[in-house]
């Protein structure tokens, strides 16, 4: 059974940074593409950032380059997001996702809001 838990969101300034992390079990963690998503209130869900498998290859919405750093550490199954300068328009809910199996799997999510 996959499991994902996303911790790490928390109240912060603009300019601030926050590292959010996503706990993996139930499948072979380090093979699998890894993805952060975002939804804001009233808004779509929107891809981040991915942690692409085959090596150490990350891909970012174009507004987080430079900012963000999506991470893996296999041996505790765990996906990073090192955040830095964020903006108000980042706020959101995070979640971590993954495929497996044909079957696309988030987390509950963890809260992060950018506010002065």
């Amino acid at each position: 059974q996959v499991q994902l838990v996303e911790s790490g969101g928390d109240l912060v300034q603009p300019g601030e940074s926050l590292k959010l992390s996503c706990e993996a079990s139930g499948f072979d963690f380090k093979n699998y593409r890894m993805s952060w998503v975002r939804q804001a209130p009233g808004k779509e869900l929107e891809w981040v950032s991915s942690f692409n498998t085959g090596g150490t290859s990350t891909t970012y919405i174009d507004n987080a380059k430079g900012r963000f750093i999506t991470y893996k550490d296999n041996d505790k199954s765990t996906l990073y997001l090192q955040m830095n300068n964020l903006t108000p328009e980042e706020t959101a809910t995070y979640y971590c996702r993954v495929n497996v199996l044909g079957k696309e799997e988030r987390g509950p999510g963890t809260q992060v809001t950018v506010s002065s």
